[in-house]
């Protein structure tokens, strides 16, 4: 309840802050849940993202350090973010999501490439889906990457690729989670080229 409650909210902020969200393939999304996986970009991609592929509920990870604030741990908690040592995940990091994923209708939402995440992160995004048996779904936030670009109303957009399965008979381990990393990068890298192939990211 508390999540269909923030949505409308967040949506409004993000409509007073810089307009219209511009989603893009919303159709490529599969029925039921997914692990939606997208490169690290700014902060704001969850928000982004959430409200993009509504009316879908997301379960997020974010760092323990925000759970200490007992008013922010309650907007976290009700909001389905789960807390995660980034720098040590522990099996948590990978037991949660994948129960939400079998046991609820919610879907997950990870940056399997952002440079804050251990290497054991990086591969969690492969190792849930499989272990839940749910598809990858890529996509890319192209948009303005500082706070002062969001107020000057530049164009937010989301685009999503296709599904991405992870067969059965493939095993996730140090082995394959490069083949698989490297089959996502080039998801993205087709969704942005797609949406606009002069689009280049710039780290700040």
């Amino acid at each position: 309840m508390f999540y269909k409650i923030i949505r409308p909210i967040a949506r409004f902020i993000v409509w007073v802050l810089n307009g219209h969200l511009h989603v893009h393939h919303k159709d490529r999304l599969p029925k039921g849940n997914y692990v939606l996986v997208a490169p690290h970009r700014t902060w704001w991609e969850p928000i982004l993202f959430a409200l993009a592929a509504s009316p879908m509920e997301f379960m997020f990870m974010a760092k323990k350090e925000l759970f200490k604030n007992p008013i922010l741990r309650f907007i976290l908690k009700h909001a389905h973010a789960f807390s995660v040592d980034r720098d040590n995940p522990g099996p948590s990091a990978i037991k949660i999501p994948v129960k939400g994923l079998r046991k609820t209708d919610l879907s997950l939402i990870i940056f399997p490439s952002g440079t804050r995440h251990s290497d054991e992160l990086k591969s969690g995004a492969f190792v849930i889906a499989k272990m839940a048996n749910k598809p990858l779904v890529p996509v890319v936030y192209q948009g303005p990457l500082t706070f002062k670009g969001l107020l000057k109303r530049k164009p937010l957009n989301v685009c999503f690729g296709e599904p991405i399965t992870i067969p059965r008979k493939t095993k996730v381990d140090k082995d394959t989670v490069g083949q698989l990393y490297a089959e996502l990068e080039k998801a993205w890298n087709k969704i942005d080229k797609e949406q606009d192939p002069s689009f280049k990211y710039i780290p700040r």
